[in-house]
């Protein structure tokens, strides 16, 4: 079972949201709300403010367990953007844009199926590990040729 939150028309350039938004994805809910609590700028507030959205739809309208809860998608769209103009030197003007954008936050419930997985990379990895590494020949020069 998945939630969603929107935001729609938020004052603030996709691409400045992106690069926070990649890394909360996959994050339990909690730990994301954590991270996002201590990171500076306009977008954290603003993705915070749309997982707690999400968490509530999870926990009101579809009885989820908030414990069980990550964050398994963020779509971040581009919105409309007002067009503006900045006066430059000799009576011309220079155009820019003022871009919003539409958040999109779905929060799922943890399966067993992805529990077992990691159970079984962890176990994966602690093998590989405990096997010893084959060595590596050095490859440099002879101390004859200097």
């Amino acid at each position: 079972m998945e939630a969603t939150a929107y935001i729609k028309y938020v004052k603030i350039s996709p691409k400045k949201v992106k690069s926070l938004a990649k890394l909360t994805v996959g994050l339990p809910v909690t730990s994301a709300l954590e991270r996002l609590k201590f990171t500076p700028g306009k977008s954290s507030i603003l993705l915070l403010k749309a997982i707690l959205s999400a968490r509530a739809n999870a926990v009101n309208n579809l009885k989820l367990d908030e414990k069980n809860l990550i964050v398994s998608a963020i779509s971040i769209e581009k919105g409309p953007f007002l067009k503006r103009w900045q006066p430059v030197a000799r009576g011309t003007a220079h155009a820019y844009k003022k871009r919003s954008s539409h958040l999109k936050i779905k929060v799922a419930e943890k399966t067993a199926k992805i529990t077992e997985k990691k159970a079984e990379l962890s176990a994966e990895n602690k093998t590989a590990e405990s096997k010893p590494a084959a060595k590596i020949k050095e490859k440099g020069r002879d101390k004859k040729n200097g």
